[in-house]
């Protein structure tokens, strides 16, 4: 027969809540207490039962975490830190994208079958406006926002400060001594926080160094794709008079921007300096190594999860918003020639 929470409990001489704050990952277990119920689960090979975890406490130990794309570098390096930091509050993670779908983050938000699964949500979305937030209908599903959207404070919120993350990008190539700096990822069409701060970044900075570049500098990008930045960089290249340095949106769009250089028969960062935000690891192994604005992404998970078990434990507490750090790492794309 299977051993059970009482068994555990005889066995490591302590009572029967106190093995279940265990393999709950209650917090608040000292280590040497800890170690007492882990032995005694190890001895007796105790396996807990989801299912009568779940009908017990009216939770499944499950948090799901959606983002847009999983194939995009930063998203799937947040997911890793999620996963990790949600280990030690005894959390698993469940992980959805919604693919720039509206409709999907709108049936999440109003809470579809699937939301039963979770004892909570962190939620990256990407096209989400913040009315639609009137939609999560399922308040008694706790949520935390992730991304750099601006919401009107109900919810709790994990994001950098995304003006001065450009703003420090740009400020960077100023220092290198580029004055026609180029910047690739606006989005002039949609109202999507992340692209109207980074070109607000990108504004001040030029202003704060006293630069005017031709308006064609500012250059769309429809997606943060390789793609995206490589043909928004050819078309940079071909103005008169070019670019000598070019600010992106992300890494990705850097790596295609970076391409597009060589393919024109330039160099970088000699010709043209190139910047980017994310700090993924392809960046790092680039040639030339990419210059980028590092998100601490494990601080990001770290705080997320913290407060995504805080709320599950207190649905009714004051909602936080919560900025992560950031800093620029400087390499190979700005070596001043």
């Amino acid at each position: 027969m299977p051993a059970t929470l009482r068994d555990v409990a005889d066995l490591a001489q302590v009572s029967v809540r106190t093995v279940s704050n265990v393999v709950s990952g209650y917090a608040h277990v000292s280590a040497r207490m800890r170690q007492r119920v882990q032995r005694a689960i190890e001895e007796l090979d105790y396996r807990p039962n989801p299912v009568a975890r779940t009908l017990r406490t009216g939770r499944t130990g499950m948090l799901a975490l959606v983002v847009p794309e999983i194939d995009v570098p930063y998203f799937s390096e947040l997911a890793r830190d999620v996963i990790d930091a949600a280990a030690e509050f005894g959390y698993r993670v469940m992980i959805d994208q919604t693919g720039h779908d509206h409709e999907r983050e709108r049936r999440l938000l109003m809470g579809d079958d699937r939301a039963m699964l979770f004892d909570g949500i962190l939620f990256s979305p990407l096209v989400t406006k913040s009315e639609l937030l009137d939609m999560h209908r399922s308040k008694h599903m706790p949520l935390v926002l992730l991304g750099e959207h601006e919401f009107d404070g109900r919810y709790d919120h994990v994001a950098i400060d995304n003006v001065r993350a450009a703003r420090d990008a740009v400020a960077h190539l100023v220092a290198i001594g580029r004055t026609r700096i180029a910047a690739i990822g606006a989005q002039p069409m949609e109202e999507y926080a992340t692209p109207l701060q980074r070109t607000a970044g990108y504004e001040t900075a030029l202003e704060e160094a006293g630069l005017e570049v031709p308006a064609e500098y500012a250059t769309p990008a429809a997606h943060y794709s390789r793609t995206d930045g490589y043909e928004a960089a050819r078309a940079l290249l071909a103005l008169s008079p070019r670019p000598d340095a070019i600010f992106c949106f992300s890494d990705l769009l850097a790596v295609g921007a970076m391409r597009a250089v060589f393919d024109a028969g330039l160099s970088v960062p000699e010709d043209v300096a190139v910047v980017g935000i994310d700090d993924i690891e392809e960046g790092r192994f680039s040639r030339p190594s990419l210059s980028t604005v590092s998100l601490d992404t494990p601080f990001i998970a770290r705080e997320a999860v913290r407060r995504i078990t805080a709320r599950i434990e207190e649905p009714d507490a004051p909602a936080e918003e919560v900025v992560a750090p950031h800093r620029l790492v400087a390499r190979e794309s700005t070596a001043e020639a």
